[in-house]
């Protein structure tokens, strides 16, 4: 991609939160990716960093907290945030994700009472829709809330919920009716102090090492009927089925911003690289499977671009939304694999940023509703 290039939703106020964002990463989060890799977690503190620095809940209302800007600020921060190669902190799973649910479907007082403490970073939260049986079928999720009274009694196990290590508040997915299935469904504001709550062990995962991801249980837990997001029953498959779209962009922007990542280290080092008494850049290998892998980057950009572009103007359709999230995740797959073979060895070694942009990058082909999923939507609408 040309380093003039610029896509049209950029502004001068991207450009300051960019400027921001870098030096953040850099800074406060790169140098303690190997550390936080080990204990599978960042540090709390992090959180609150960020939140001072006006980077969580960028595209919140600025009357609950948040910046007031739009996707393209979250999308700026993620970018930045996978340029740095700083991937542990969950920001854009918080704030590009989590806060817009509650923005969208929470009451007045829902918004007021959580929104401010996610945007300072002193609430973190999840999104608990996944279980151990369900997978992608949202539908098929067996943790119920029944009611008694005033309050819900919550019943159930979650499992791979991104910040559920850290997370103060989780959105859990329940059937609220359990005879329906989508219509039974309703999301809950689940506070972690809540007794009968409890967390599992941090997965041990393959890629992404940093960033928490555990399982969650739910023993007769009671919560005010009063933390029904949005105050109706039966609607959190639609909820969930709405802002999918802009959780699959956030997958997308990840996908992007790895592939850039990827082809610019590997230019670095093959031309730095020799091999019989020249540089790896100079045989045509090596030049090929570049230039194959810069068109892609370009390609994958505009595509990006053009999608944010259309979230922006409230014109992004749920089939081209799929398509961006599995069409995009499989080229940073790709990139990654073909740009590590050109490392040799050294590609295979965890000190090398190729390696762990190779086993980061497998995961995104499945959260955010499977690949194999994204092409049944599109499927729908041909």
């Amino acid at each position: 991609m040309s380093s003039h290039y610029r896509p049209r939703w950029m502004t001068e106020d991207l450009d300051l939160l960019a400027g921001l964002a870098r030096d953040f990463f850099t800074k406060e989060c790169a140098p303690n990716e190997a550390r936080w890799s080990r204990q599978q977690h960042v540090d709390r503190e992090i959180w609150t960093m960020a939140g001072k620095l006006g980077l969580l809940c960028t595209g919140i209302p600025e009357e609950y907290g948040g910046g007031g800007g739009t996707f393209a600020h979250d999308a700026v921060i993620a970018f930045e945030q996978i340029r740095a190669q700083a991937p542990s902190f969950g920001g854009i799973v918080h704030s590009g994700i989590i806060a817009h649910y509650l923005a969208a479907y929470g009451t007045e007082e829902q918004k007021r009472s959580w929104l401010p403490a996610m945007a300072s970073g002193e609430v973190i939260s999840a999104l608990a829709m996944t279980e151990p049986g369900t997978g992608s079928d949202l539908q098929a999720i067996t943790t119920k809330a029944i009611r008694d009274g005033d309050e819900y009694v919550i019943d159930g196990a979650k499992t791979f919920i991104s910040n559920g290590f850290l997370a103060d508040l989780v959105v859990v997915a329940a059937k609220t009716d359990p005879g329906n299935a989508a219509a039974g469904v309703s999301l809950i504001l689940v506070e972690a102090d809540r007794a009968g709550f409890g967390r599992g062990r941090n997965l041990e995962k393959i890629g992404q090492h940093g960033q928490d991801t555990c399982e969650l249980f739910f023993d007769g837990v009671r919560v005010p009927v009063s933390n029904l997001l949005g105050g109706t029953e039966g609607q959190g498959f639609v909820q969930m089925m709405e802002q999918l779209p802009r959780e699959r962009m956030c997958v997308a922007v990840a996908a992007v911003a790895a592939i850039e990542v990827a082809v610019d280290l590997t230019v670095t080092y093959t031309k730095e690289r020799t091999a019989f008494g020249r540089e790896l850049i100079k045989f045509q290998n090596t030049k090929f499977t570049l230039a194959e892998c810069d068109t892609i980057r370009t390609i994958s950009r505009v595509f990006f671009d053009d999608c944010t572009e259309k979230l922006l103007a409230g014109e992004l359709d749920v089939a081209t939304a799929a398509k961006a999230k599995w069409w995009l995740t499989e080229q940073q797959c790709q990139v990654a694999d073909r740009c590590l073979q050109l490392f040799g060895g050294y590609g295979y070694m965890s000190e090398y940023p190729i390696s762990r942009i190779f086993v980061d990058s497998r995961v995104q082909k499945i959260y955010g509703g499977t690949n194999e999923i994204m092409k049944e939507i599109i499927s729908r609408f041909l």
